[in-house]
């Protein structure tokens, strides 16, 4: 069927004939590699890069008419934090897409908002606090160092380095005037969790698949390095090389911490109004507690990245995972 492939891209003025060409040329990234698994499963595949404008976006798609947009965008005008304003303008426009919907999107992006729905769902959450820019930040006596600090709407670990991690007040205020600085936002400052790095994806909508759980470990950390998910931990091949950070399946999880982490990141998923596929970000403590940091519902897709992996283990060829994303839309009313 038509399918029409969208993301936020560097290159609006790009048309379907130069985005092909960059797959033919096996350019690495993670909507080339959506486009071609589509392309395998004998699709009619239109790729759509949006930036600053949405007028050839909403031309481009009355022109070809899809069936289905499969939903890539992770921003627009190079904010990360307008991601679900294309959801919401494809379904103003009436298109189906993959993905969750506007207010999924929102909703779990704000990881403020994120961590009070799922405490009164009954889920742990790390202790927090969230400061605006122009507050200052008296920090509550229950929240007990060490913290970290982040920036309130980003992903991907934006924001997050080993800096994020302060043991006094006096570091905490100069690391939220850093955030609301560089970013322009609220900082959130929560509770240091000590524990396992984990990464639940899950596909589906009512009936959800559990996918095979990811960890994130941490073989050359410093004395005073703490293993946390910064951004170069997640994304900067030669720091991962260097420290021995590696993305592994999860080893040695008692039957009953499998089945209670695969119960708790459903609840969350339905929770925060998801769609079709999703990612949850825990941290498991010594004594099997299970702590959700963050729920992504629009995790990395590409080829030979951590949920794909995932899907491969649990059976399903990256062709298939992303046919897997498209039907569970198409099944949806």
């Amino acid at each position: 069927m038509k399918i029409a492939v969208l993301f936020d891209t560097l290159h609006p003025e790009w048309s379907d004939a130069d985005y092909k060409k960059a797959i033919e040329a096996k350019v690495e990234e993670a909507e080339y590699d959506v486009a071609r698994a589509l392309v395998a499963k004998g699709h009619d595949v239109l790729m759509v890069g949006v930036h600053e404008a949405l007028q050839p976006l909403l031309d481009r798609l009355a022109a070809f008419q899809p069936k289905l947009v499969f939903n890539g965008c992770e921003g627009f005008r190079g904010r990360a934090h307008h991601e679900y304003g294309l959801a919401a303008v494809l379904e103003m426009h009436g298109y189906r897409y993959t993905g969750s919907s506007p207010t999924g999107l929102l909703v779990a992006r704000n990881k403020s908002l994120t961590k009070k729905i799922l405490a009164y769902h009954g889920i742990r959450v790390p202790a927090f606090a969230e400061f605006h820019p122009g507050e200052k930040p008296l920090r509550p006596s229950e929240l007990r160092f060490p913290l970290i600090v982040k920036p309130l709407l980003e992903d991907a670990s934006i924001g997050i380095a080993q800096a994020s991690v302060v043991e006094d007040d006096q570091s905490l205020a100069e690391r939220v005037k850093f955030i609301h600085e560089k970013f322009n936002q609220a900082a959130i400052v929560e509770e240091l969790i000590e524990g396992r790095e984990l990464y639940v994806g899950l596909l589906g909508n009512d009936k959800l698949q559990v996918l095979p759980i990811v960890e994130m470990t941490f073989g050359e950390a410093e004395a005073a390095e703490q293993r946390i998910a910064t951004y170069k931990a997640k994304w900067d091949e030669e720091y991962r090389k260097r420290k021995r950070i590696k993305n592994v399946f999860a080893k040695g999880l008692a039957d009953d911490v499998t089945a209670k982490i695969g119960d708790l990141c459903a609840t969350a998923f339905h929770a925060l109004w998801l769609q079709d596929y999703g990612r949850v970000d825990l941290r498991l403590t010594h004594d099997d507690e299970v702590y959700v940091l963050e729920v992504n519902p629009n995790p990395f897709l590409a080829f030979e990245h951590e949920m794909a992996n995932a899907a491969e283990k649990a059976g399903l060829s990256y062709d298939d995972f992303i046919q897997r994303i498209v039907d569970e839309a198409m099944k949806r009313g």
